[in-house]
Order: structure tokens, then C-alpha cells, then sequence
């Protein structure tokens, strides 16, 4: 049997591996608009075409098949578009390249064994893209890099990758390098000569791709001059990483070193992740079936990249947190399998596309589902047994039926109805745990209400099913504000998981202003007297007491003193004054925010031996406190922050300029690594609730920070004032 095959299936033919050697696993990176989609559909048209393995339907977009992504003209989450080279089957994610959807492309990591960064000739490389760049590096995970829109009027391939070999090669700028050339025709009117095909540095032999068909030949002798300088760096660079140390001695003597031995040392070092060769794609045109420098990638794709069994070993855990051997990617061992998306269907419910790490799986088979870590983002943890539903293999749209998935690979799984984007898939008698991968924290908050009552009823499983979905929205039901707040990463986000809430769960919901957690306290001391004194026939109600309000420190919280002397508040309405005190202190006395931080004495009082009650005293306290707060000035306390903002060390200043003018202070920096400042501040929390957003535009969106909660402190009495006059109550 080959390496893949094809499986027939009532859904169509799903491209199948029957050992890990032969299964490539990549991602594609870069920054929205860098052509990403346009490379995965010239690669899986390529494939296609030459190995009938894969069909591209006229018009379909293969990765970007969602109605949300139709209407917004851009990627919003992870895809998977499996295709067949050479007997390699290559599981193609391609990853949303907007910084609001970084969850996806951290999903795309996770799943993958190599990444392909797409650059723009035209837009060049963004701080994302570099920062993406630099976490692939730290964990050795191979990179090669394609550059695309040569068609457009200001591309220049040479400059980019230069650009290149700055950027991603600043530590080793030999490990970055051009693979080919670029052969340009006629110029047109606007001056531009677009490129046409191929100069192979290594192979000195021409690719032709005008006529639509890739074309192999002989070089000119013009031709040929052209690739002497950058081919002797090209072969030097190979040789540097090579584990011939010999090698190097023999080429600087004058001898040749044959191509394939200059080839097996390149595939060696790019599977390595210590060699990053730049290549170069565009789409096909006209009715042509091969992109050009699509069959120069896939063969990279095939021949360079590791396979799954190349992956380090994967760290697990039993459910309980004991020890566990890690696993090798072995599809006889303990399955050990991985969600890294999750998604709806309307007909067939949740599904789960996951990651084989180790073992086979198998539809219909009943696994263990365990889930835990995310507990502050809304998903509880759970252990549970699951049957596996339908497996497939996804292709655009479709969805192509499979009976199992070995280890490296990757398939969709069905109805798998507690299984959430993390969790771990595993026997059912031998349950394991992976630890989840580093997600951003969610930190633009989205506060929402239900549109009709009709939506009120749908709307708690509407936000559970969003939330098991995307591990980067986090749910809160906020105790102080009594808001429901979906805390997302930036505007598009937000936008996108309204859409989901409404044209998939049916649940229509109102955005509202997010409120933070203000609070008030007494600013100086004050007495009040709350008489209670009610007849109407019957027993009345007859409650007198005197109380002294004095603040106390942040943090100490409503503290009650009974100093009643002489039995003028009988013992057992003591208590029913001091929770008449503390149920107006939680309802507030100026703003209507809660009160903290106070001394509250009871003094002196009245009582009369029929008509006073409980619910006369907890009246009578509360009045007291609220004559006590109509003498003296109330300040309010507002929540300030800890922001530790991580930036590149050119945008250090403008950073601390925006945060100056947001009331904060810096309290500290400090080197965060090569070129990167982490700049450390206390801030008023009502001044950053669009700092997620603000801060990608200060930072040229590199720049990342954390928030924690440090305090709550008095608000400046001009700014109390605007927020007393917002809630329509005066002090």
C-alpha cells in the first residue's frame, strides 16, 4: 500500500495516511492581507491538478467557507486543507492573520510541525508577524518563508528578501536565504515586469510558468550569470549547518559538491529549524492549473519539513496531576489526541477538530474527554467518558468521511458534546491530560443584554456554546455591576462573536456601556438619626436610632460598633440595625455604588414595647445612614490596575505618554528580552477598558500587556462629579 490513499466515503474521497512518515503537518503565518487564503488555494489547485487528489471547485473558496468570512473579506478562524504531494499527504492550516483572532493561529501552532511564513513583496513584514517569529524560534520549530504579490506594481523580490534576512535572520543572517530567482517578461505599460518563472539556485535550471504549465529547462548564459554570487552564499549557508564538517574545507579548496548532497543537508537543517529558506508563489491565472512556485513549495513542503514522528515527545499528565511517561507519535501506543478547534453545525451539533499526538483513533469509539485550566475563562472542568461520532476529513465545505486517524495526523470528530477547545482525547481506561497551550488573555470587555425576552431564554446556552468554542472570550457575570460581559480581544472579535451569537444560536443581544466596579466611602465623619415611627391601626412600628460614621482605611471593609449604654436599643434589635446598615451600605448612599471602608457606631436609640420590630430597627438603620451621608462628602472609589505593558523598546516612549494622559502611573521598567521593555504602571481601570485596542495603535501592533487588580482608590472629585451627574444622583 502507498503512503496515502484515498478513502471513499459518502461525503467524497478523504486523502488518508497510513503511517506517520508520511503526513506533513504546516501553518501558514503571516499578517492579514499577506495572501495566506490565495496561497492555499494555488497549492491545493496544484495538487489537485497534477495528482487528481483533491478538486477545487470553480468559484469555492477552499479555506475561507464561512458566511461570516464571505461577508467580511477576511480569515476569522483556523482551517484545515489537506492535500496529496508525492505521496506525502500535507495537513495545510491556514491561520487568520488579524490580531483580534490570534487564538486561531495559536491553534495552528499547536497542531503543526513547521510553519510557512507568507510576506507580502508589496506590504512587507509587520511586528506580529516578527513577534509570531520569534516564539517559533524559541521553541526550534522549523520555518521557511514565501513571498507573494509579485504581481503587484511595487513588489520587488530582491529588496524583500533582504528585508528577510534582516528581520527573521537578525541572529544568523546565513540561515535566511533565497532558494530561486525570479525571471521577469516583457515590462507593461505601468513599467512592471512581472515574474514568470523560476532561476533554482541549487539546481541551475529554469521554471517556466507562463504558459500555466511549470516548464523546466536549461538556463541562458545570461541567465545563468545571474545566480553565481547568490548561489556560492545559498551553498555556504547549507554548508554551515551541514554534519559534515569536512564539507565546508572541501568546497573553499574548489571541489564541487554534488546537488544531492547539498539538497539531503538543506532538508536536514530546515527540519531542523535552523535553516529558513525564502521561496516565492503566486496564484495561477486564466485558466491555468499551476500557481507559480507552487511545485518548488510543496517539494520544500515534502522534503524539508519534519514529519510527526521528528516532534518531541508530548508531556501528559493522569487527570489527577500524577506523572505519566511522555508519548512518542506511535499509532500502536495510548491514544493521546488533542481538540484544537472547536465548531457548530447546525445539522450535525459540535465539532471537534483534533490533533493525534499519539494512538489511533477511531470513529465510534468510546474515549475519555478531560478538560481543566480554564476554569476563570468560563469552561468548568470535566472528565468524561464520550462515544466518538463520525470522523471525517474536511475539504472546504465538505466533509469526507474517515474510519480512523493515526498518530500526526488530524481529522474532524463529531458530537462529542463536553469535548471544548483544549481538552484531551485519550482511553478510556488509560485517561491522560496535556497541558493546554499559552492562550492571550482576553481583556476588551463587551457588556451585553438580551434583546427581547425571547432571547433572554436562549441567551445563557448561546454564550456557553461561544465560549467552548473560542478559549480567548472569556464569560463573566459581574457581581458588583450585575453586567454580563464577554471580555474578547479586540473590536473584531467582538463583532464576530455577536454575528455567531445571532445567525447560529438564534440569540439576539444589545450591546450596553461596560461599567466598572465603583464604590463609596465616607470622606470625613458624620452622625444621623433614623426614626422609624409609623401608626395605621394595629401595631405600628416605632424604631429610633442614632449612629457615628467614620472612614477607615482601604480594605477594612463596613465594620458596626454597638456603644448603646442603658438598654435604649433593647439587645435584640441590635442586630436588625446592623443589617438595616449594611443592606444601605450595599445599595450605596450617593451614586448608588456599594459603600466600603467604615466605622459605623450605634450610639443611642428608641424603642417602645409594642410597636417596634426587626424590619422597624433595619429601617431605622438604614435611614440613620443615609442622613449621616447627606452630611458629609462622599468620595468614590474607583479600581485601579497593575498594567505591565510589553513592548518593543522603540515604543517605549509613546507608551508611557498614552498612559500619562490615562491618569497612570509608572511605577517601573525593566529589560523583557532582546529589544523589548516591560513597562510596569498603576492605572485607574475606567480608563482602560479599550486599551486592547488603543494600545495595538500607539505600538504599531506589537505591543501586549496584563491587568490585574491592585486596589480601589478616591476618584479626582471633577471626574466623581461628571460620573454623579451620568447615574442622575447627586450627592
Amino acid at each position: 500500500m502507498g503512503a496515502t490513499s484515498h478513502q471513499a466515503g459518502a461525503a467524497g474521497r478523504a486523502l488518508t495516511a497510513d503511517r506517520p512518515s508520511s503526513i506533513r503537518n504546516v501553518v501558514l503565518v503571516g499578517h492579514s492581507g499577506s495572501g495566506k487564503t490565495t496561497l492555499v488555494e494555488a497549492l491545493a489547485l496544484t495538487a489537485g491538478a497534477v495528482n487528481r487528489a483533491g478538486r477545487v471547485e470553480d468559484g469555492a473558496t477552499v479555506s475561507d467557507y464561512d458566511e461570516i468570512e464571505h461577508r467580511r473579506q477576511r480569515s476569522v478562524q483556523l482551517s484545515l486543507v489537506p492535500v496529496e504531494w508525492g505521496g506525502i499527504k500535507i495537513n495545510i492550516l491556514d491561520t487568520p492573520g488579524y490580531a483580534d483572532f490570534v487564538g486561531e493561529l495559536r491553534a495552528g501552532l499547536r497542531a503543526a510541525d513547521a510553519a510557512l511564513f507568507v510576506v507580502s513583496a508589496s506590504d512587507g513584514i509587520d511586528g506580529a508577524t516578527r513577534m509570531v517569529w520569534d516564539e517559533c524560534e524559541a521553541v526550534g520549530m522549523p520555518r521557511a518563508i514565501v513571498v507573494t504579490h509579485l504581481e503587484a506594481a511595487r513588489s520587488d523580490y530582491t529588496q524583500m528578501t533582504a528585508v528577510c534576512g534582516e528581520i527573521f535572520g537578525a541572529d544568523d543572517p546565513d540561515a535566511v536565504i533565497p532558494l530561486y530567482l525570479p525571471l521577469h517578461g516583457p515590462a507593461g505599460p505601468d513599467g512592471h515586469a512581472p515574474v514568470t518563472g523560476l532561476l533554482g539556485l541549487l539546481s541551475r535550471r529554469v521554471y517556466e510558468y507562463a504558459s500555466g504549465e511549470r516548464v523546466e529547462r536549461d538556463p541562458d548564459p545570461d541567465e545563468l550569470s545571474l545566480i553565481t554570487d547568490a548561489r556560492a552564499r545559498l551553498i555556504e549557508g547549507i554548508i554551515a549547518e551541514s554534519e559534515d564538517e569536512s564539507l565546508m574545507d572541501r568546497y573553499l579548496g574548489g571541489e564541487e559538491i554534488d546537488l544531492k548532497t547539498l539538497v539531503d543537508d538543506l532538508e536536514r537543517a530546515v527540519a531542523r529549524g535552523t535553516f529558513h529558506p525564502v521561496l516565492m508563489a503566486a496564484p495561477a491565472v486564466g485558466g491555468a492549473r499551476q500557481g507559480l512556485g507552487t511545485v518548488e513549495l510543496l517539494e520544500l513542503v515534502t522534503g524539508g519539513f519534519p514529519t510527526p514522528l521528528e516532534r518531541a515527545a508530548v508531556t501528559v499528565t493522569r487527570p489527577d496531576g500524577s506523572a505519566r511517561p511522555a508519548v512518542t507519535c506511535d499509532p500502536d501506543g495510548s491514544l493521546v489526541a488533542e481538540v484544537v478547534k472547536t465548531s457548530s453545525d447546525p445539522y450535525v451539533g459540535r465539532v471537534s477538530l483534533v490533533r493525534v499526538f499519539s494512538g489511533t483513533l477511531k470513529a465510534e469509539d468510546t474515549v475519555h474527554v478531560s478538560g481543566h485550566g480554564l476554569a476563570d475563562r468560563g469552561h468548568e472542568d470535566h472528565d468524561v467518558d464520550e462515544r466518538v461520532g463520525a470522523l471525517s476529513s474536511p475539504f472546504g465545505k465538505q466533509q469526507h468521511v474517515l474510519t480512523r486517524c493515526i498518530a500526526g495526523d488530524l481529522a474532524c470528530v463529531a458530537k462529542l458534546t463536553r469535548a471544548e477547545t483544549g481538552d484531551t482525547l485519550s482511553a478510556k481506561d488509560d485517561p491522560l491530560l496535556m497541558e493546554p497551550w499559552t492562550m492571550p488573555d482576553p481583556l476588551l470587555p463587551l457588556a451585553i443584554e438580551a434583546h427581547s425576552k425571547a432571547d433572554e431564554d436562549k441567551l445563557s446556552q448561546g454564550l456557553a456554546r461561544l465560549v467552548a468554542e473560542d478559549p480567548t472570550m472569556r464569560l463573566e457575570q459581574n457581581p458588583h455591576t450585575h453586567q454580563v460581559v464577554l471580555w474578547c480581544l479586540g473590536e473584531a472579535h467582538q463583532d464576530v462573536a455577536l454575528e455567531r451569537l445571532r445567525t447560529r444560536y438564534g440569540v439576539q443581544v444589545d450591546p450596553v456601556p461596560h461599567q466598572v466596579s465603583l464604590r463609596e466611602t465616607f470622606g470625613a465623619k458624620a452622625a444621623g438619626r433614623g426614626r422609624h415611627v409609623k401608626q395605621s391601626g394595629g401595631h405600628g412600628q416605632f424604631a429610633i436610632c442614632e449612629i457615628e460614621v467614620e472612614p477607615l482605611p482601604p480594605g477594612s471593609g463596613i465594620e458596626f460598633v454597638d456603644k448603646v449604654v442603658g438598654g435604649a436599643v433593647p439587645r435584640q434589635f441590635i442586630p436588625s440595625v446592623e443589617k438595616g446598615v449594611r443592606a444601605q451600605a450595599a445599595r450605596g448612599v450617593a451614586a448608588g455604588y456599594p459603600l466600603v471602608d467604615v466605622r459605623v457606631t450605634l450610639r443611642d436609640g428608641k424603642a417602645h414595647s409594642v410597636d417596634s420590630s426587626d424590619a422597624a430597627f433595619q429601617t431605622a438603620g438604614a435611614l440613620a445612614l443615609r442622613e449621616a451621608a447627606a452630611e458629609a462628602r462622599i468620595d468614590l472609589l474607583e479600581p485601579v490596575a497593575e498594567l505591565a505593558v510589553l513592548v518593543p523598546d522603540e515604543y517605549v516612549g509613546p507608551v508611557m505618554s498614552d498612559l500619562a494622559g490615562r491618569r497612570g502611573r509608572v511605577v517601573g521598567t525593566d529589560q523583557a528580552g532582546p529589544g523589548r521593555t516591560r513597562v510596569r504602571a498603576e492605572i485607574p481601570e475606567i480608563e482602560i477598558g479599550r486599551y486592547a485596542v488603543e494600545l495595538r495603535s500607539v505600538s504599531h501592533g506589537t505591543g501586549r500587556f496584563a491587568r490585574a487588580y491592585a486596589r480601589h482608590e478616591p476618584m479626582p472629585p471633577q471626574i466623581a462629579e461628571k460620573v454623579r451627574e451620568q447615574t442622575g444622583k447627586g450627592s
